[in-house]
């Protein structure tokens, strides 16, 4: 709680015998003193016991209120910016109050620090993922990068952030900048660090801190391919494969778990008994949160997701091996050659097949895929149904028997 008090700074008195009324700021066992710009004599200020008697001077009762005024805004703004950062020094505090510090607290930078801040402490509660926290806490780096490259700034205010600079960042990021030897950022990764941008500014706009978002105009788009999945024959090839290597077995299962399922390596890893429900049928179902979107993901256990759970029961903490997905995709490569299969097989391959062959490939309604994939807005899972020309035959095979 922030406690005030108000005290005279009597070895300041002005010609008439007047003191600086100072206000002495305590919170969390710090204190920071700052003036009030009122004045009043030591007598009266003692004679008053600092203006906590009954007044009877006018110039004192209108210096009384002007206290409590300077002291329920002050406790305003504190309010305000711990909403943002609990954290908030006595010193932001004072420099935010006398408004000092008012082109650093709506600068591009401050903004994002903001946002980021408060990600962190979704990422804390297992709300949001450590991975994604760290993309925002990189598209930072890139945004300090850039300023002070193309225009020698440490920083810049929000509102003066124009659309040249935006198109200027975009095309420093795919062309001039520089990560690990590489140059230029590829468009997709791009399109995302300034959605990133975007989505922080948003932020700041609900909690007050600006009014426009500076970034609102930028309109790239994202580049879609299609996505790599197998084919019904495909999946059977590895599933009838038999390993004589223990560790390419349960990498196999472990792949064979997120194509029955869907479920990103992150969310797989993290699946523990605690996660499996039975509904009023008796039917089994995974439900979870999306590491990376917070958004609820339910998935109804298979038969063949519901082997390779009975298969590893009891031999870890998690329902499947936990293995890096470094690791994981390296030894993909091997299964996939062993296997027969021309493609560049990934964890994420097998979320693409849950999508694709699993369950839009056998009529699951699309509504229902989105849902089981935690996306959040079926526009993601449409992406899936396009590459289906499986799908399109059928439905022209039934067009055509009515044409015979």
């Amino acid at each position: 709680m922030l406690k005030v008090i108000f005290f005279l700074k009597a070895g300041k008195a002005n010609t008439k015998g007047e003191s600086p009324v100072f206000a002495r700021i305590s919170h969390n066992q710090q204190s920071i003193d700052m003036t009030t710009s009122k004045r009043i004599s030591k007598e009266r200020w003692q004679f008053t016991n600092n203006l906590r008697n009954v007044l009877k001077l006018e110039k004192e009762k209108v210096l009384k209120q002007a206290l409590d005024i300077f002291e329920l805004n002050l406790e305003k703004k504190f309010n305000e910016l711990t909403k943002v950062d609990p954290e908030i020094s006595l010193t932001q505090l004072k420099n935010e109050f006398t408004g000092k510090t008012k082109t650093e607290g709506t600068s591009i930078l401050h903004l994002i620090e903001t946002h980021n801040k408060f990600f962190q402490k979704k990422v804390n509660t297992d709300e949001r993922s450590k991975a994604s926290f760290q993309k925002y806490e990189r598209s930072k780096e890139l945004l300090t990068i850039f300023m002070k490259k193309q225009y020698g700034i440490q920083d810049i205010p929000s509102n003066e952030i124009s659309s040249a600079f935006i198109y200027n960042l975009e095309s420093f990021l795919k062309y001039e900048s520089v990560y690990k030897g590489r140059v230029g950022i590829k468009n997709n990764s791009v399109v995302k660090y300034m959605r990133m941008y975007k989505t922080a500014c948003y932020y700041c706009i609900r909690m007050g801190l600006i009014d426009k978002n500076p970034f609102a105009l930028y309109n790239g788009k994202l580049n879609i391919k299609d996505a790599v999945f197998l084919t019904q024959q495909e999946l059977n090839r590895i599933e009838d494969k038999k390993f004589a290597a223990e560790r390419l077995e349960r990498v196999k299962d472990t792949f064979l778990f997120s194509c029955y399922t869907g479920y990103a390596p992150v969310d797989a890893c993290n699946l523990t008994s605690n996660n499996i429900f039975q509904d009023n049928n008796d039917a089994l179902w995974i439900m979870t949160n999306r590491t990376k979107t917070a958004i609820r993901a339910n998935v109804p256990v298979l038969p063949p997701t519901l082997k390779i759970i009975n298969k590893y029961k009891d031999l870890q903490i998690g329902l499947i091996p936990k293995i890096s997905n470094q690791k994981m995709n390296a030894y993909l490569k091997e299964i996939a050659d062993l296997c027969g299969i021309d493609k560049n097989l990934t964890w994420y391959v097998a979320r693409h097949t849950f999508a694709t062959t699993v369950t839009l490939g056998n009529g699951v309604r699309i509504e229902n895929v989105s849902s089981m994939m935690g996306h959040t807005n079926i526009k993601q899972t449409q992406h899936y149904a396009k590459v289906l020309d499986v799908n399109v035959m059928e439905d022209m095979a039934k067009l055509g028997e009515k044409y015979m």
